[in-house]
C-alpha cells in the first residue's frame, strides 16, 4: 500500500469517526448539543483537523442525512421483501417507515428537519437521498391507481408518513393510535 493510499484510507476513517461520533452525540442528548468543539473534543482531533474534513456542523448534518438515507432506504426495502400482496407491502413499508423515524429521531432530524445544505428533488440530488425516495415509489407505485402520476402519490404518502412520524414523537398525536393512522392511511390513499 503506498503512503498516499494509507493517507486516504486514514483520512475516510477520520470522516467515519467524525460522522459517527455526531450522530451518536445528537442521539443521546439532541443536535443542539452537537458543536465542532465538542466534536474534536470526542474525537481527540483539533478542530483545524475536524475542519478539514467538514466545513461546519451544516456539512456534518449532511453526512449524517445522507448515511441516514441509505439505512432507511434498506429499512424501508426490508420490511416490504416479505409482505405479500400490495396491501401487505404499503403497510410494511409505513411501518418500517415509521419504524426508522421512531427508532432513530436525530437521523431523521437530520434527514428531513435540518439544514444539512443538501438538495432535494434536484437534479443534483445525492444518491442516497434519491435511493430513499426510490425505496417508497417501488411499493407506491403499484398503488397509485390509474391516471395518478406514481411519483406524485408517493410525495403525497410520504409527506402523510412524516407527519405521522412528527406528530406522534412531539406527543401532539398519541402514540398509541399510530397503527389505526397506518391502517387508515392505506385504506384511504392506497388502490388496492
Amino acid at each position: 500500500m503506498s503512503v498516499q493510499e494509507r493517507k486516504q484510507r486514514e483520512r475516510a476513517e477520520r470522516e467515519r469517526l467524525i460522522v459517527a461520533t455526531a450522530r451518536e452525540l445528537a442521539e443521546q442528548q439532541g443536535w443542539d448539543a452537537v458543536t465542532t468543539r465538542r466534536l474534536a473534543e470526542r474525537i481527540e482531533y483539533s478542530q483545524p483537523v475536524l475542519y478539514s474534513h467538514f466545513r461546519g456542523k451544516r456539512e456534518i448534518i449532511g453526512a449524517v442525512a445522507l448515511q441516514g438515507a441509505t439505512e432507511l432506504a434498506v429499512a424501508m426495502r426490508a420490511a416490504t421483501a416479505a409482505a405479500d400482496g400490495p396491501r401487505a407491502r404499503v403497510t410494511a413499508l409505513a411501518r418500517g417507515y415509521l419504524d426508522f423515524a421512531e427508532r432513530n429521531p436525530a437521523v431523521y432530524d437530520a434527514l428531513f428537519q435540518l439544514d444539512g445544505g443538501l438538495p432535494y428533488a434536484q437534479d443534483d440530488t445525492p444518491e442516497p437521498l434519491k435511493d430513499a425516495f426510490a425505496a417508497l415509489l417501488e411499493t407506491l407505485a403499484e398503488v397509485a391507481g390509474d391516471g395518478v402520476e406514481p411519483g406524485l402519490f408517493t410525495e403525497l404518502f410520504w409527506a402523510s408518513l412524516h407527519g405521522i412520524a412528527t406528530l406522534t414523537r412531539t406527543r401532539r398525536l398519541p402514540p398509541e393510535d399510530t397503527e389505526r393512522r397506518v391502517e387508515l392511511l392505506v385504506d384511504r390513499l392506497a388502490v388496492l
